[in-house]
């Protein structure tokens, strides 16, 4: 198959991210106590550098190098925010996030001639995904006690609309490069 350059900059992205990714968590599984959550972080670390393993060999599978790429979206995220100030920011900011992979990732399945072997990633992917959704959303309830809920929805609330805010300046940095997964909105 001939990727575009922009199909190959979008696998190389997706790659560069989950790399952002893996590191952070690891950063952040170095810094728990041991228990639950710290299992959890681990394996989401290790989720993320798996991840971009996938990437890098999907691009090699398609006849590619993956491409070198400065920055990522997680580096906006921290422009937008800051770094987060405690463990339930670090799963709030989780949580939005990978609502937003998930949704991006749906998108890019619903684009028209997705290739067999980039869709394959995608799927493989997206089950840990759903996952990665799933604990945190957990984690943030077991948070309530300690933080509060309304505390976590508002800092949830804070979140998504930097998320949003993120999103939206990608895309017009870098829209033209996606053009080709169709309706560019948020809710896409």
């Amino acid at each position: 198959m001939t990727l575009s350059e922009n199909d190959l900059w979008l696998l190389s992205y997706y790659r560069s991210s989950e790399i952002n990714g893996a590191l952070f968590f690891g950063q952040v599984a170095r810094t728990l106590r041991g228990g639950p959550l710290q299992a959890d972080v681990t394996h989401h670390f290790a989720d993320e550098a798996n991840h971009a393993k996938f990437w890098t060999r999907c691009i090699e599978d398609l006849g590619y190098s993956a491409r070198k790429l400065q920055g990522s979206y997680q580096d906006r995220y921290l422009e937008a925010v800051g770094l987060p100030a405690n463990l339930m920011e670090v799963m709030a900011i989780t949580q939005v996030f990978e609502k937003r992979v998930i949704g991006q990732y749906h998108r890019h399945l619903r684009a028209p001639d997705v290739h067999p072997r980039v869709r394959q990633t995608i799927e493989k992917i997206m089950e840990d995904e759903r996952w990665h959704v799933k604990y945190v959303r957990e984690a943030l309830e077991g948070m309530a006690a300690k933080y509060g809920q309304e505390l976590i929805e508002d800092t949830l609330a804070r979140f998504t609309a930097a998320d949003e805010e993120v999103y939206a300046k990608t895309l017009a940095e870098y829209g033209e490069r996606i053009a080709f997964l169709g309706d560019r909105s948020p809710d896409a």
